[in-house]
């Protein structure tokens, strides 16, 4: 029998779950998430993003993932934000992907409501662009890391598709401290004085977060955007990596979900780049590695010298100093996303254009007008960053090419720019003029996507590269303004940065004079920053009026022009007496918890395949009462890492290393460590092959 004061209970507890929810809830919105597996190749490709060419990929500490989120509303009309642990969208990737959907969907996922965004990782493999120069030191097109990120993205949509229910968006905001600061805080500087003063800080330092529910209440994804570098992982590193935004996105999946393995939970987390182009997570700042002290202020040198200018973060390693960035991130997300009561209310809408950028034309003001160029990369593009200095003698704030006449001749020798491009570009003294240089083909983009992403009271800028914290701050204000003027008042506007196309940097017309590594990489010229402001603000307006827009011209699809330098893999062999699988390296007997597990396996090359959505690796608990093997980690996981190198290269031989750090809340027991792979035989092609450690003991 039911006690009648429990029944009291029972209907004053339904009443205040009903009073919170009708409360709390905007508008009912159809929304759908999933993740999957977007890794490319584990060796031999080059990574990217620091542009070096030793470094190249040797194994795997964390998975990348696609994580794709699903918005529509009561009009049927939806929008897709995807986040890939990629170091950017090119748009090769983005043509292939819609093409995918439009083959799966028809016109309910195209070119104008897919927004596909990247982390900017520098620790996935390159390789995966239509535009050469972006291609160089990956020794060409890599169709396998084209494919992955294909199929990743693609896949991730397809499940968003499948579960898209009937939800609640909320929104909530704040403050993240002690995880990003300004690296090129002389081109900050540049900016007017009362600009600056209107802000705390020299980058942004909000976190803006999206919590979905569905109808009853569960929890079902998050979403949120927050600039900063995702370079914890320094270029020494050649393991594929997803960086401090990849980390923080599992830290939260596995929250929600402790029972799952990474990248196989059915919530989904994403920690989506924004205005990150000056803004890092090294944020002990750089130092010269010879003496300790601060480098040149303006130069990011030491003694004359960019290579020994470098920033390091937090940690006493760069894996220490992913974890913490990561966890900054994700201690902040989670809470915002327990204290997210915002209810988001409205439409559903998107825009897209096609903009020729190197020919637009800027009204300044009411009676000025300036043009953007043909693309353009300066001299100090090639000293890199302090987060990844270049390898040759170039240095940053450079304003003249005379400085260094040995690489004035060797930019003759390659393409000399003509006076019009020279000109147009000023004060940025020229080293590449990619705009000019067509053969095989194109070096850069030219017709750019520009879009923006309407949900409910958000509205989401998909930027075509790294805006700078204050290029983010005008862009998002312009558009609040335009969006208000237009009828749309009251909005939140956010950066979603390296969005469905890649083109380098966008820098203030004040930080481009400074030419700093930001300035230099601002392709189009001083212009650039204000041309996309003109043009977003125009797709706001449009938006806003509910006024449909020309597409603008027809990217080109180079991908039957593209040219591959690195060879395939010819073949597998094994040392004489062993097979592939076989463990050279043995487990001891046993371990105790924070203590390191090394197996190595002679193995194939993980270029035979890619292994998405599996593991090459996965250590496994024994469970004494089923006597079955349960698999607690894989090489998605933090606690492991998956390293492979040419044991010797002439015989094509391989060996592969697992480790294993055993953490603190690992179960006491017997465990074993298993790899497994693909080999390739010159007469019987790839084929599976299976390995595993001795038993051994958790203590």
């Amino acid at each position: 029998m039911v006690h009648p004061t429990s029944c009291l209970v029972f209907v004053a507890v339904l009443f205040i779950c009903n009073a919170e929810t009708s409360n709390a809830t905007g508008d009912i919105y159809d929304i759908g998430v999933g993740i999957a597996d977007a890794t490319g190749p584990a060796a031999e490709v080059e990574l990217m993003g620091y542009a070096k060419l030793s470094q190249t990929a040797g194994g795997i500490h964390l998975r990348l993932f696609s994580r794709a989120f699903i918005f529509g509303d009561a009009t049927a009309k939806r929008v897709v934000f995807v986040s890939v642990d990629a170091g950017m969208i090119s748009q090769l990737v983005r043509m292939q992907v819609i093409k995918r959907l439009e083959e799966l969907y028809g016109n309910l996922y195209t070119d104008e409501n897919v927004c596909l965004s990247g982390t900017h990782t520098h620790s996935g493999p390159a390789g995966f662009f239509q535009y050469l120069l972006y291609d160089i030191t990956s020794l060409g097109f890599i169709r396998q890391s084209m494919e992955a990120l294909v199929d990743g993205i693609v896949l991730s949509i397809q499940r968003a598709h499948d579960s898209v229910q009937k939800g609640y968006i909320f929104s909530n905001h704040g403050t993240l401290l002690n995880a990003n600061i300004n690296r090129s805080p002389g081109s900050y500087l540049q900016n007017p004085p009362e600009e600056r003063a209107r802000y705390a800080d020299d980058v942004d330092k909000e976190m803006y977060l999206l919590k979905l529910t569905d109808l009853q209440g569960n929890e079902i994804g998050m979403v949120n955007w927050f600039a900063v570098h995702a370079v914890s992982m320094n270029n020494t590193n050649k393991l594929i990596s997803s960086d401090n935004k990849g980390y923080a996105s599992l830290l939260f999946e596995q929250f929600i979900e402790p029972k799952s393995l990474p990248g196989k939970t059915k919530f989904v987390a994403a920690f989506a780049q924004s205005n990150e182009g000056d803004v890092s997570p090294n944020i002990f700042g750089p130092r010269c590695l010879d003496t300790g002290r601060p480098c040149d202020f303006d130069t990011s040198t030491c003694n004359g010298k960019n290579e020994l200018c470098v920033a390091s973060g937090p940690g006493k390693d760069m894996f220490e100093s992913t974890s913490i960035i990561a966890n900054r991130q994700f201690n902040k997300a989670l809470e915002l996303f327990n204290k997210a009561s915002t209810p988001m209310t409205g439409p559903v809408k998107f825009i897209h254009q096609y903009v020729f950028m190197p020919n637009v034309t800027v009204q300044l003001n009411e009676t000025t007008q300036a043009k953007t160029c043909k693309a353009a990369l300066g001299y100090s593009f090639a000293a890199g960053t302090t987060d990844g200095p270049g390898d040759f003698d170039f240095t940053q704030h450079t304003k003249s090419g005379n400085e260094n006449p040995f690489w004035l001749v060797v930019r003759d020798i390659v393409k000399a720019p003509s006076a019009e491009t020279e000109e147009c570009h000023l004060p940025k003294p020229i080293f590449l003029p990619t705009g000019e240089m067509k053969m095989p083909y194109l070096w850069t983009p030219e017709v750019i996507n520009t879009q923006l992403l309407q949900i409910g009271s958000l509205v989401v800028v998909a930027v075509p590269g790294e805006f700078t914290t204050m290029s983010g701050r005008r862009t998002r204000e312009a558009v609040q303004k335009a969006l208000h003027l237009g009828g749309s008042p009251n909005m939140d506007v956010v950066i979603a940065g390296l969005s469905n196309i890649y083109t380098n940097y966008i820098a203030t017309y004040e930080e481009y004079q400074f030419q700093r590594y930001e300035g230099a990489s601002t392709l189009f010229g001083p212009h650039t920053l204000s041309a996309y402001i003109q043009q977003f603000s125009s797709l706001a307006t449009h938006l806003a009026k509910n006024e449909s827009i020309s597409p603008g011209p027809d990217p080109p699809d180079l991908l039957s022009k593209q040219i591959t330098l690195l060879p395939g893999v010819f073949m597998d062999t094994a040392p004489l007496g062993t097979s592939f699988g076989s463990v050279y390296k043995d487990a001891e007997n046993s371990y105790n918890r924070s203590s390191i597990v090394e197996i190595g396996f002679i193995c194939g090359n993980p270029r035979n395949n890619l292994q998405q959505e599996k593991t090459f690796l996965t250590v496994e608990l024994y469970n004494g009462t089923s006597g079955e093997w349960t698999v607690v980690a894989t090489d998605a996981s933090w606690e492991t890492k998956f390293l492979w190198s040419y044991s010797n290269r002439m015989l094509m031989q391989s060996k592969c290393q697992v480790l294993w750090e055993i953490p603190e809340s690992a179960v006491p027991g017997k465990y074993i460590i298993r790899h497994t792979g693909y080999s390739k035989s010159f007469l019987s092609g790839i084929k599976p092959y299976e390995g595993s450690s001795s038993s051994f003991n958790v203590l």
